[in-house]
């Protein structure tokens, strides 16, 4: 977009530290304790720790169809904020 292509406009370093921070930005993202991120994964490995044992499917599945839903809601809410800007 064209804040990369300013960032690349200005100097090669800048460009990459926006891609540097971008790339953080994800990283730190995906370890939300959402079910189907990585972050959701270790919550899972936590609690099979605790719990002694592995989570039952039927458990795990359920805590997925959540995380999905959770991600597309915040999508929505984000695709929502950026056309209500544009307008």
């Amino acid at each position: 977009g064209k804040v990369a292509s300013d960032s690349f406009n200005i100097s090669l370093s800048m460009f990459f530290r926006l891609m540097a921070i971008i790339s953080i930005n994800l990283g730190v993202i995906n370890l939300f304790p959402i079910p189907v991120l990585d972050g959701g994964h270790i919550l899972f490995l936590l609690f099979e720790t605790i719990n002694g044992g592995p989570l039952s499917r039927r458990k795990i599945e359920v805590a997925q169809r959540v995380g999905v839903s959770l991600l597309f809601f915040l999508i929505f809410i984000a695709l929502f904020n950026d056309v209500k800007r544009l307008f």
